[in-house]
């Protein structure tokens, strides 16, 4: 029997930490200007969760804010999916500590890893459980405090990434309208491009390790560069040929908020209008798999996106790995 229903997102919610780090303020404590980080990748600053506080914190804030749009309560929620490469800790799950934070006593919960990627993850995990009929409303979170793992004496790298929560409830919608496309893909050959190298079973935690910095981000940026180009294009046509659709007919490109000239490039690629293409990497930087619902739920509660508008959401990451997701969005 045919599905009489479609899937899709009903709420969004975020959250960015209120310490703001500009360009200016990384001029301080690296060798680098504002002018180089400006030029090469479009951040202009990034926000900095507090010390105190962990990846949990911003995602229950940011799942909260989801719900509540959703319409629905805490006794809905029969699922909560985090992706996150900075859980508060190895185990128990990071959403099963904000499962117990939101007082979601009906929902089974788990972490997925798939690096900056892990939004599309997510959400295609979520479209699946929905779609066999064992879970009916589902809370993705994507979350990460990369100011945790990241080195800031290395220019490299400090200047690239900021803090955030973004989260989604998927639940049914109107037949014909939510998730109309998916692709997800890795290649694990590329796993050494980019990197936290200590802090698992092959490199417990050790005195040796800390002072060789291996659980800071180790990153191979030409090389990330160019992969992330050439899949965020062949994963945007993919979603787009698997339902027959072309690029006129995307009213919005949500990409992963890496660099300004990676979003370019594959978006000349793509061959779309710039006006269609969501950034806010300048106040943000990248926020690893938090990076797309932020933009979204911007993007939505801006009134940027709306009922019916068709939306590509497309990304990037360690692994490697890459994704996209077509939906015509409803509200």
């Amino acid at each position: 029997m045919e599905r009489e229903f479609g899937i899709g997102i009903i709420g969004t919610g975020s959250y960015v930490p209120q310490n703001i780090v500009t360009n200016k303020d990384l001029e301080k404590i690296v060798d680098t200007s504002d002018e180089w980080i400006t030029t090469r990748t479009g951040i202009r600053e990034r926000r900095i969760l507090e010390k105190d506080k962990s990846t949990s914190y911003m995602a229950k804030i940011a799942a909260e804010r989801a719900i509540a749009s959703s319409g629905l309560n805490s006794q809905d929620i029969d699922m909560v999916i985090v992706t996150t490469v900075t859980p508060d800790m190895a185990f128990p799950s990071t959403a099963c500590i904000v499962q117990e934070q939101l007082g979601l006593k009906n929902a089974a919960a788990f972490d997925l890893e798939a690096a900056c990627t892990g939004f599309i993850y997510g959400l295609t995990n979520a479209y699946a459980f929905v779609k066999s009929g064992l879970y009916k409303n589902i809370l993705v979170i994507s979350a990460d405090n990369l100011s945790k793992i990241v080195d800031w004496e290395d220019r490299n790298t400090c200047v690239l990434f900021g803090d955030g929560a973004g989260a989604v409830v998927v639940s049914s919608v109107d037949l014909g309208k939510g998730i109309l496309s998916m692709d997800i893909g890795a290649d694990g050959s590329g796993g050494e491009l980019l990197t936290q190298p200590a802090g698992g079973s092959l490199n417990p935690s050790t005195e040796e390790t800390v002072k060789k910095k291996l659980h800071f981000i180790k990153m191979e940026g030409n090389s990330v560069f160019k992969f992330a180009v050439k899949t965020m294009a062949q994963s945007s046509k993919k979603v787009m040929d698997d339902i027959s659709f072309s690029i006129s007919d995307i009213d919005h490109l949500i990409p992963h908020q890496a660099n300004m000239r990676i979003i370019e490039s594959a978006s000349k690629r793509l061959k779309i209008d710039k006006d269609k293409v969501c950034m806010n990497l300048d106040k943000y930087g990248n926020m690893s798999s938090a990076s797309i619902p932020v933009a979204l739920d911007e993007a939505v509660r801006s009134k940027k996106i709306k009922d019916g508008d068709n939306v590509i959401l497309v990304g990037f990451g360690g692994g490697l790995t890459w994704g996209a997701t077509l939906l015509k969005w409803t509200s």
